[in-house]
């Protein structure tokens, strides 16, 4: 099992170094401004070959850029061109279903680059040296610089880790670049058997996270004092913007990502605080893929200030960054996750199997079954629901030999079949195993 992850190194650079890299930042950045325009006459064209044809001798000679940055300009190009041909055909799909969607406008004009940011080919553009060191490219030949960062990731630097292509990036506020290296690390293959608990996390508003295990423990994460934290972020960007004065403008440059870190921050600690309360589990997580485009009522212009609140609340916290944190960290403590089907699972009672919008009495906190009258909150029900089924995942590679985050039936049965699957599944802390 093939493992990846980013390590973020500070570079301990001086102001003539500095200097240096602006330099070599501020030039990649032109060209691939320019690259973009000429991609854009070209037919707004994707084919990094090609691009790369057109503008190669230019970005040596009038950028300055060396070989292979100068290969690695179209090639950027070339990908963000393709990521915005893949959203203008969703679009044109969607307006194909509803004539009343938004059209896609990221194709009316060539993409602007505006962050310093610059690709580095490992081995060629930078490489690293002995006494914790890089050597990296500029326009004026390399330089050598120390570096710090996280201790784990400098172990794994050093063990010998497998190295790919990395970014040197520029934070405006700190004035400070760092090296953001991508490290990819062989872990054995997981088995079935290797765990000794499943766990089910549930994913909301109110809660950012509940998690159950089969053995009854669990772990509730509120959301209330994180969002009123990341809405006064929200409040005060919105304000500084409106007024546009020189010095509302400094400020919202000394505040630009700091409500994105927060996020990520606290999203960084659920992750581990579970992983850590849950410790070498097999742990299911629902499948959430599309859930905005299915949950939120677009604003209108004569949308209420209740729906666009509503809908800014929704947007604000970033549920797909929470689960990939748990991804990722899950397989570097022994531990694994899986995505189970979405379905019901806060409106399935998990003694009787009832599934009804009404077991959730004016969508409150309280789960009430109609059928047996089983009371429990209802985001613990939830993450009960997901750990039943990630339970039936195990099941399945356990019986198969095969991994699949899908139940063990053919493709011609329906979802309606899979969800009969699942109600079959019962919740008693009698017979729960104790894995």
């Amino acid at each position: 099992m093939k493992l990846t992850l980013t390590a973020k190194l500070k570079l301990n650079h001086t102001r003539e170094q500095k200097a240096a890299l602006d330099a070599v930042t501020l030039a990649y950045r032109d060209a691939l401004n320019y690259t973009s325009q000429k991609a854009f006459e070209m037919g707004k064209s994707s084919n990094a070959a090609k691009i790369q044809k057109e503008v190669y001798t230019t970005l040596r000679e009038r950028f300055g850029l060396g070989a292979q940055m100068a290969c690695s300009v179209p090639r950027y190009v070339g990908a963000a061109y393709k990521t915005l041909w893949a959203r203008a055909k969703q679009a044109k799909a969607a307006r194909e279903r509803n004539p009343k969607a938004r059209r896609y406008k990221g194709l009316d004009n060539a993409p602007k680059f505006v962050s310093r940011t610059l690709s580095y080919q490992y081995g060629r553009d930078y490489s690293f040296k002995k006494g914790q060191q890089v050597s990296i490219s500029t326009l004026n030949g390399r330089l050598v610089l120390p570096y710090e960062g996280y201790a784990k990731h400098l172990e794994y630097i050093a063990q010998g880790a497998d190295i790919g292509a990395g970014k040197l990036w520029y934070s405006k506020v700190r004035k400070q670049y760092f090296l953001l290296v991508p490290l990819s690390m062989e872990l054995p293959d997981p088995e079935p058997t290797a765990h000794k608990q499943v766990v089910g996390v549930d994913v909301g508003m109110r809660y950012f996270a509940v998690a159950s295990s089969t053995s009854n423990k669990t772990l509730f994460k509120s959301g209330k004092a994180p969002l009123r934290k990341a809405e006064r972020y929200a409040n005060a960007r919105k304000s500084l913007q409106q007024k546009g004065t020189r010095s509302a403008v400094r400020r919202l440059v000394a505040l630009s990502g700091r409500e994105r870190r927060f996020i990520a921050e606290t999203n960084h600690a659920i992750a581990a605080e579970i992983l850590s309360r849950f410790p070498n589990a097999f742990i299911g997580v629902e499948e959430l893929t599309g859930v905005r485009d299915r949950t939120e009522r677009r604003s209108r212009k004569g949308s209420s200030e209740k729906t666009r609140k509503a809908n800014r609340r929704r947007s604000r916290w970033s549920y797909a960054e929470l689960l990939s944190f748990l991804a990722y960290k899950a397989p570097l403590r022994g531990s694994m996750v899986v995505k189970v089907d979405a379905h019901y699972t806060s409106q399935t009672c998990p003694r009787c199997g009832h599934c009804s919008r009404d077991n959730r009495p004016q969508k409150g906190l309280m789960f009430v079954c109609e059928s047996c009258g089983y009371q429990l909150h209802a985001d613990l029900v939830g993450s009960r629901n997901v750990g039943l089924r990630a339970l039936v995942v195990r099941q399945d590679w356990a019986a198969t030999g095969c991994l699949s985050c899908t139940p063990d039936v053919s493709d011609a049965e329906t979802k309606a079949e899979r969800l009969k699957r699942y109600s079959e599944l019962r919740w008693s802390p009698d017979t729960s195993p104790r894995l």
